[in-house]
């Protein structure tokens, strides 16, 4: 039912919110200039003890321990969805990839920024004492070589659905024995400390649940779609279930690309850096737009281009009177 009102929106746009492994040093500098920007780090600095401005800018080893690249990662992209809905612009659903998850919830309402960095904090501590792990994107390979490595290789998944790239996920001794056994053309160290989206990951899972379901979500101001279940959900009930599931399970995203698109999204916009989760969805619908928003440059871009857009249509009308 859900999917099926966004026929009757224009344009339908949904956010989509990246990861762990996409932050950037130097992510959030521009945004350094800015009085909310600079209150936010002071919230997120009473909360967490550390500066996240410095450790944004200063040393790209320490970004990438998830205690740390997760708070960086939420305040950066939270502020980039303050400062859209500053210009005006609102979503009509929003998604995440894994991590991404929860600033898709702050967006549509869940949480306030505070809320939200102490939950973030809480996640990523307990994730940062798991055993330590690999993550490793490869492209151009045989898929089904690859796939029965995996079956037959202990300690070692297949993290994303995708046909074109594949994410694997488990120890590092696991992972070198299936890259030694495979051509691959490129592999992609992912900047992260643990085997996420795997069983290795399950006692965070289940420690983590108890704090989540003690925080109170407000209701969503637009729906939230749910990884696991590959559907759009109101209920706070099943996004909270959904958000245990998925630090265990593999992500979706290729099918959930589909299911939004086959549903009438028309714009899909990445808030946050770079644009691996847009690009494979222009690649399944090449009518498709999409944004990639990691500054207010970006911002001011946009309305730019709907200010010359709006002219344009302006001026077609009177020539045609």
């Amino acid at each position: 039912m859900l999917l099926s009102s966004l026929q009757n929106k224009e344009n339908p746009t949904v956010w989509v919110f990246p990861g762990q492994g996409s932050q950037k040093l130097a992510m959030g500098r521009e945004l350094l200039e800015f009085p909310l920007t600079q209150w936010r780090l002071q919230q997120a600095e009473s909360i967490l003890g550390w500066s996240i401005a410095k450790l944004w800018q200063s040393d790209d080893k320490q970004l990438s321990h998830t205690q740390y690249t997760q708070p960086c990662l939420y305040v950066f992209m939270t502020l980039l969805v303050d400062f859209l809905k500053r210009s005006g612009y609102q979503p009509n659903l929003v998604s995440g990839y894994s991590f991404g998850e929860y600033v898709a919830l702050y967006a549509a309402g869940a949480y306030d920024f505070e809320t939200g960095l102490k939950l973030i904090k809480k996640r990523a501590e307990i994730m940062s004492r798991l055993p330590q792990g690999s993550m490793m994107t490869l492209i151009g390979f045989d898929p089904e070589k690859l796939r029965q490595l995996v079956i037959d290789t202990p300690n070692v998944w297949l993290a994303n659905d995708n046909s074109t790239y594949a994410l694997l996920s488990g120890t590092s001794e696991a992972i070198a024995s299936v890259l030694s056994q495979v051509s691959v053309d490129r592999v992609i160290p992912l900047s992260v400390s643990a085997a996420f989206h795997t069983p290795l990951v399950e006692t965070a899972a289940q420690e983590f649940k108890e704090i989540l379901y003690s925080v109170d979500f407000q209701p969503f101001w637009v729906p939230v779609f749910c990884s696991v279940d590959c559907t759009l959900s109101l209920n706070i009930n099943q996004v909270k279930r959904n958000l245990i599931e998925q630090i265990s399970q593999p992500v979706r995203w290729e099918m959930i690309s589909r299911t939004l698109i086959h549903q009438g999204i028309k714009q899909a916009w990445q808030i946050g850096c770079g644009q691996g989760l847009v690009k494979p969805m222009k690649q399944i619908d090449p009518n498709l737009e999409i944004n990639n928003i990691a500054s207010t440059a970006d911002i001011d871009s946009i309305v730019i281009r709907e200010q010359l857009q709006k002219l344009f249509i302006a001026n077609r009308e009177i020539v045609e009177r």
